[in-house]
This record gives C-alpha cells, sequence and structure tokens, in this order.
C-alpha cells in the first residue's frame, strides 16, 4: 500500500509518447528477509538483526559496503540542473491530497525508514533506520533510528514521530491506503526515542510484513501539529522531512526551485555517496508539450526526457543541437515497461460485455500508428509485465494451471487451453477492414446494432457513445486515427482534451469513459494489486482506473500476497498476466527499452548506468568547466 497519489512502477520517466508514468516515490511493496545479515539471541528466543533485507534472495550490499557500485564516488557537487513540467499549474506541494495539481517532485524533501537500489530487484536497505530487527515469525519489526537523523530544520527526529505519521496516514489518507494498511499493521508504538516497533496483524502476508513498515515515510509530529497541516488538503506549504533538498522558491504556474541542503543528516551515508549532486534543481513550468520543446530549444531548461516519437525523429535539427551544445542520446533501459495503455472505464455498464471491449480494442492500429506517427520507434505492448520474466507466454505451464483449475469456472473463456491473449495485429492501412468486420461481429452479437443513420444503439435505443478523456496535445494525433476507426464502426466516439486540473478532478472521480495509464505490475507485486486491481477497493481506489472486480483476479492476488518463493511469485503473476489480458479491459499501447534524452553538454553520468533507472536527478553530475564554455560560446 503506498500512501500518496502514485502506484510504483519500475522507471522515473516514461519513454513512451505524451504520458509519463506515475513517479516512483516509494518503492514496490515486496520485500521479505529470507536470508538474514546476522543473528543475535534475545531472552525472548532468536531474533535477525540486519542492515536490510531481500524478498528470495542475498543481499548485494554488506553492511559495510562505501559506495553503490553504480555511482561515481568522486561525483561533484554544485550546479543547477533545469527540467520542464508540461502540465501547466499546480496549486498544492500536499502529494497526498487527493485534490488539487501536486507540485513536481513534491514529495523530494521526504524519505522513508528503507530504500531500494537501482541495480536490485527486491531489496531494501536501512536509510532512516540504522538497523531492523524481527524475530523467525515476521510477528513484529523494530526499526533503530540513526542517531544523526535530523529534519531539515535540524530538529531531532525520534520514534514519536514515525507513530504520528503512520496514524496521520491512518487518519487522513487515501481510503484505499487505509484499508491495504490495516491488513497488515496492528500497530506501531515507540519504544523509545531510537526505536520504533510495527506489530503485524496475524494472518497478513510475510512477504508484505517488513516490506510495509520499512516504506514508512517520516514527518515531524511538532512541525505537522504547529502548522495544521491535513494530509486531506491542499496546501501550498510543503511538508517538511528529512530529505537531502528544501523548496527555496516557486511562482504558481511558472517554475519551482528545490535547493540541497548542505545540512542534510546523510551526506556520509554509504547509501547517498555520489548521489544528490546538483545545488539546485529547477522545473520550468509549460503549457503544453510543444511550448516546452521550443524552450528547450531556447535554452529554457537544460535536461529533456523526449517522449515524443516524431519530435525524437524530426524535431532535434535546431542550432545549438547542430553546433555539439546539446547532447541527444538514446540510454539502455532494462526495466519493465509500464504498461501503458488506453483503460476503460468497467464501472460503465457499456464496458462490462468483454464483447465491446475486444471490438472497441481492434479498432486501434499499431502498426499504421508506429509507421506513420511514431517512425518506427515502438515495439507493441501485451503483457502487463512486458520486457521482463513475468509476461505469460504461449499455453499455461503446469504451474499456472495448478492455479487455474480450481477457478476454472471464474475464468474468460480459453484461458486454460490456448495461447496467451496477444494485442491485435494490423495492417498497414489505417482502417484494417478485417478487424473492423471482426469488431462489428463482435458488437452485433453484444447487442449494438447498426441502424440507418450508421450509428450503432441497443435494445433501448441508446447510442455506443465514449469519450476519450486526455490532457495532453501530443496525444491528439494518435487518438484522432483512432477515433476515426471507431466511427467507421458506428460507434460515436470523440476526444475531450481538458486542462490538468480538470483532468485530475475527473480521473479521481471515475468520471471518464478512457483514459490513458499504466498498469504495470512491477517485479515483485504484493498488496499493491488490491489497490490496482481488487474488488474490495474497486469503489475507492484511485489506482484502479479500469475498475477491475473479477473473482478469479481477487483469489490470483492472495496467491501472489502469499507466494513464498520466487517461482511461486513467477508462476502467479503470469497466470494473473494470463487472466488479464484474456479480459481485454485495456487496448495495450507501446514501448521502447532506451530512454531518448537530450540536455546540455554540461552534465555527466556514470558508464554503464544501473538497469533500472536512468537516475538523471539522482546520480548524475555537473560539470563546471562544460558549462562555463557553453556559456562562453552564448549557448546558455
Amino acid at each position: 500500500m503506498l500512501p500518496e497519489k502514485t502506484r510504483v512502477v519500475a522507471k522515473t520517466m516514461t519513454q513512451t509518447d505524451a504520458h509519463p508514468p506515475k513517479w516512483v516515490l516509494f518503492f514496490p511493496l515486496a520485500i521479505l528477509v529470507l536470508f538474514l545479515s546476522s543473528h543475535v539471541l534475545r531472552a525472548e528466543g532468536e531474533t535477525t538483526i540486519s542492515h536490510g533485507i531481500s524478498t528470495f534472495g542475498d543481499l548485494k550490499y554488506p553492511a559495510d559496503f562505501a559506495h553503490l557500485d553504480y555511482v561515481n564516488p568522486d561525483a561533484p557537487k554544485g550546479g543547477e540542473i533545469v527540467i520542464a513540467n508540461e502540465r501547466g499549474t499546480f496549486d498544492s506541494f500536499n502529494p497526498y491530497a487527493r485534490k488539487g495539481v501536486s507540485a513536481s517532485m513534491a514529495t523530494v524533501a521526504i524519505e522513508r525508514l528503507m530504500t531500494g537500489t537501482a541495480d536490485e530487484i527486491g531489496s531494501s536497505y536501512c536509510l532512516l533506520c540504522e538497523t531492523l530487527e524481527y524475530p523467525e515469525g515476521r510477528e513484529w519489526v523494530i526499526f533503530t533510528l540513526r542517531p544523526e537523523l535530523r529534519f531539515s530544520d535540524g530538529s531531532n527526529v525520534t520514534a514519536t514521530d514515525v507513530v504520528f505519521t503512520h496514524e496521520l496516514f491512518m487518519e487522513q489518507g487515501l481510503p484505499s491506503y487505509r484499508e491495504g494498511v490495516s491488513r497488515i499493521i496492528a500497530s506501531v508504538e515507540a519504544l523509545d526515542d531510537a526505536r520504533v516497533k510495527f506489530t503485524f496483524v496475524e494472518d497478513a502476508p510475510m512477504r508484505e510484513r517488513i516490506d510495509q513498515a520499512g516504506a514508512n515515510p517520516v514527518f515531524s509530529a511538532a512541525w505537522m501539529e504547529a502548522n495544521e497541516y491535513r494530509l486531506d488538503e491542499t496546501n501550498i506549504k510543503p511538508i517538511m522531512g528529512t530529505g537531502a533538498y528544501v523548496l527555496e522558491s516557486f511562482e504558481i504556474n511558472e517554475r519551482i526551485v528545490y535547493r540541497r541542503n548542505p545540512d542534510y543528516w546523510g551526506n556520509n551515508l554509504p547509501m547517498n555517496i555520489g548521489r544528490n549532486n546538483f545545488d539546485t534543481i529547477r522545473i520550468e513550468y509549460f503549457a503544453d508539450g510543444s511550448a516546452a520543446f521550443e524552450g528547450f530549444k531556447a535554452g529554457a531548461y537544460t535536461y529533456r526526457i523526449e517522449n515524443s516519437s516524431k519530435q525524437w525523429a524530426t524535431g532535434y535539427n535546431f542550432p545549438a543541437l547542430e553546433s555539439g551544445h546539446v547532447v541527444k542520446a538514446e540510454l539502455a533501459d532494462g526495466a519493465q515497461a509500464s504498461g501503458q495503455a488506453f483503460v476503460f472505464n468497467m464501472r460503465k455498464e457499456r464496458f462490462q460485455d468483454p464483447r465491446v471491449r475486444e471490438a472497441l480494442g481492434l479498432m486501434f492500429n499499431f502498426e499504421w500508428s508506429n509507421e506513420t506517427l511514431f517512425y518506427g520507434l515502438y515495439a507493441r505492448i501485451n503483457s502487463f509485465a512486458e520486457n521482463s520474466y513475468l509476461a505469460s507466454e504461449g499455453t499455461p505451464s503446469a504451474g499456472e494451471l495448478a492455479l487455474l483449475e480450481p477457478i476454472a469456472d471464474l475464468l474468460p473463456e480459453g484461458v486454460l487451453t490456448d495461447e496467451v491473449v496477444m494485442a491485435p495485429g494490423s495492417g498497414s492501412r489505417q482502417l484494417d477492414r478485417a478487424n473492423l468486420r471482426r469488431a462489428s461481429a463482435l458488437l452485433d452479437e453484444a447487442g449494438w446494432e447498426v441502424g440507418d443513420d450508421g450509428i450503432r444503439r441497443n435494445a433501448a435505443g441508446q447510442t455506443l457513445k465514449i469519450e476519450f478523456l486526455e490532457r495532453s496535445p501530443a496525444f491528439d494525433r494518435v487518438i484522432n486515427p483512432y477515433v476515426e476507426n471507431l466511427k467507421r464502426l458506428g460507434v460515436e466516439a470523440s476526444l475531450n482534451r481538458v486542462d490538468n486540473a480538470q483532468y485530475v478532478d475527473r480521473r479521481y472521480a471515475f468520471d471518464y469513459d478512457i483514459i490513458t495509464d499504466h498498469m504495470g505490475v512491477g517485479y515483485e507485486p504484493g498488496g499493491n494489486l488490491a489497490q490496482s486491481l481488487g474488488s474490495a477497493e474497486m469503489e475507492v481506489s484511485v489506482f484502479n482506473s479500469p475498475g477491475v472486480a473479477d473473482p478469479a483476479v481477487d483469489a490470483l492476488i492472495e496467491v501472489i500476497r502469499n507466494a513464498e518463493t520466487k517461482d511461486d511469485l513467477v508462476t502467479a503473476v503470469k497466470a494473473l498476466d494470463r487472466v488479464m489480458r484474456a479480459m481485454k479491459f485495456w487496448v495495450p499501447q507501446w514501448y521502447k527499452d532506451v530512454y531518448t534524452v537530450a540536455y546540455f553538454d554540461m552534465f555527466e553520468h556514470p558508464d554503464p548506468l544501473p538497469p533500472y533507472d536512468l537516475g538523471y536527478l539522482d546520480f548524475w553530475w555537473f560539470n563546471q568547466s562544460k558549462y562555463e564554455a557553453l556559456k562562453a560560446a552564448g549557448a546558455l
């Protein structure tokens, strides 16, 4: 369970046109201690004291590691990196409120008890804590806070602050968060100033216990109370945390500047060596992607993640690039794809028939879009775990069948016997006539017949009307041809592009037909699946955008939550992937296995980069001499 608006994905930035993934604010919820760093004997029995935990294997880094393998430990501190926000505005620095538009990087000052790395899956290490201690049955865990730990104002962090933050989220956090956490954590108590104990619900899945406790952020109880700060309300003041950066200044609709805190408590922590290298991080706000790109060419900001294939293929011919002042690069990305897709809102009756969903999905022509719009840069997403070992393939394995056969009567037709569902292929013309005929037959079967006016209606005379809700103008060129194809099918389709604030309001109120969302499951999913795909939270969880409420999915989520070995987890995730693909509640879009980036030639990075994070705001650094050369040349 994640206490904020966004769900975790494996990347910090998207590689898909126009839609960034949900930002990485907390790491995945699937960390279990199976391999122990050290053992001590207590009066009540054997417990483990460790600097970190790993789900299904040994920790890569020992307790005495000097720095992460993928950083430059001698990276200089200094300079400024400037990035863009293409969503136009913000009205709050509270990233946990359901209302309002949160500022970019609003969680930059907030740290949690434990953290992950960019070169491991399923490992987590003490950050705010110095050690964690737990018994063999993991009925509880005790975190001992680091003695040097401080909030950004220099005040001490105590176990009472940890308890306060947990209770605050349980009182004012998102309903789906409170529901999920209450199934795992029974109580939190301060044993003394430095030690905090999490006691777990007796039947909580083993893999999620310490993981959930370690994901706990820490706020200052004194500061929150003095400022009468509520998590469920927008607030233009950022929450004071323990992080390396603090807010320096902002102008609504224009920019935000975060400054590196020179007195940051964790400067010398091995986990942080070679990281947090920029003196300032500035975000410039633009009305849309086109304005942002023009701003980059003019030097208004200095680092760009390019999400438009058209721009990448045709737009990078401006003077600063041709003179060598700007670097254009494709950097390897080994992470699981984000599962970007058009998602049907199955809370609405017309999308509850799988034949309707399949028919609508057939009218999106990826092959034509990739050739005509994307310059052949993308591959099709087929799986909720695309570009990873968790994607289901072929017919079900013996292990998958063992999970699926007991729920056979709940499964879509063909799941037990057929090849896994793949995204439908199309021809080189925008309108694939074979798919049009197939989609037409499906809608006829579903009771949506074409009238004399060419519009499909059901028995009650209602037209088959759908709206694509969108906020990015860069997606117009993708959706408009899809809308045209749907109209040829007799569907009253339309694109409604709204401003960011209205989009957020409608998104959280489930007031949409089709939106683009990211449905990736992650590498070691657990309780987060109940938020994004579970029946119990379908009406309250903003993460469950398609409104999935299916007993077969619920059953498989429970198997995944309770998986005790990596093989069991992989088998269960593949089975879930197979079932969800057969449900056809999404129209999968596209991905690529590289980051497409452009930046003014004053930034440097480790080579090679780690497999699971680009890390440009984390472990890249500023080259002062290159900056001065750019200034001298008039490039900045």
